[in-house]
């Protein structure tokens, strides 16, 4: 003879399938978080290599005007290198891991003649 599922039972696997459920959606939110951090950092790194390249052009240092048209969380996070006449800036995007910062790192490149 079968035996029939109490309603107790199937209260219990809801539970279960609520948990999964909200695990999963969770895990989601922080993978969309990180790709927005990612994509929101090349965008700012795009602007300090602008900007980096304008000091360049005018003859002024480069890596503070880099460093100065960065928002404040992401100037301990960046790294500014320059060649001949472009400026190149690297910028780790904020990431629940370290590693995981380093490899989703953007970088970003200006340039013009100096006159």
């Amino acid at each position: 003879m079968a035996r029939r599922a109490s309603g107790f039972d199937r209260a219990g696997q809801a539970t279960v399938e609520a948990v999964a459920g909200i695990a999963a959606l969770m895990l989601a939110a922080l993978l969309c978080f990180q790709l927005l951090a990612a994509g929101y950092s090349a965008t700012i790194a795009d602007g300090a290599a602008e900007a980096g390249a304008v000091a360049l052009i005018r003859g002024e240092p480069v890596e503070p005007a880099v460093r100065e048209a960065l928002p404040g969380w992401a100037r301990s996070r960046v790294s500014v290198s320059r060649i001949g006449t472009t400026v190149r800036v690297r910028l780790r995007p904020p990431a629940l891991f370290s590693s995981m910062a380093d490899k989703l790192a953007v970088s970003a490149e200006a340039g013009g003649k100096p006159g």
